[in-house]
């Protein structure tokens, strides 16, 4: 099957309303400029180094979203250009991608990643943390970054079942925050859940963005 014909086949399953990523970790840019010819303007990178590289040789109009684990040190080569950060999953981290946004004379779209899987190797805030840091004030001060909503990994599991509470469990807490802490903000609006093999899953339990990497552009190359 060629991207192309990925791609046409998992369009028909995504409403309008749900943002398509597609994960071009570890994927060539030939097969990102294969997606992009077919339409697609948003791909997620989870390596600085590597997200950086592509940035700089492939079309500007593309939207690129960092969905891996951020380490602080890696967050100011991502800054000047990055459209999402999916994975901010503690309040230092979000600290310090204000500082460096400030830097660039940028607002930088960020999502709080929640730890909603059965795994230990998950990373994310948990419900708990995840109140306490926004009962907080010192978030608003945070002035060069944006809080968009929330992303979440489900167990990698069989049960269709434990699937779908996870993700009803982020979608849940999506709601809880929403009328809490930002009932006026309209920025505050993704839920970012679903990837290759459970988007579908996801979509129907109310995410706003799947991320799918293999079902578009085959097994990576590592």
């Amino acid at each position: 099957m060629s991207i192309q014909s990925n791609i046409q086949n998992i369009r028909q399953f995504i409403p309008a309303d749900v943002k398509l990523v597609c994960v071009s970790k570890y994927h060539p840019n030939e097969a990102i400029e294969e997606a992009y010819s077919c339409g697609e303007r948003v791909f997620g990178e989870s390596k600085v180094q590597e997200m950086c590289g592509k940035y700089e040789m492939l079309p500007k109009d593309i939207e690129w979203h960092f969905i891996g684990h951020l380490q602080s040190n890696k967050i100011k080569s991502i800054v000047p250009f990055v459209s999402l950060i999916h994975g901010v999953d503690s309040f230092k981290l979000l600290t310090e991608i204000n500082k460096h946004a400030e830097k660039a004379n940028r607002k930088v779209n960020c999502l709080l990643q929640v730890h909603i899987a059965q795994e230990e190797t998950k990373f994310g805030f948990s419900e708990r943390e995840l109140i306490e840091v926004l009962s907080g004030n010192e978030w608003k001060n945070l002035k060069n970054v944006q809080i968009c909503g929330l992303m979440g990994m489900a167990t990698f599991s069989n049960s269709e079942n434990q699937v779908r509470a996870e993700f009803k469990t982020l979608k849940n807490l999506f709601s809880k925050l929403k009328a809490d802490f930002f009932p006026t903000e309209d920025s505050f609006k993704e839920i970012s859940m679903g990837m290759s093999a459970d988007f579908k899953l996801a979509i129907d339990e109310g995410s706003s963005m799947v991320r799918i990497g293999s079902s578009i552009f085959g097994n990576r190359i590592y």
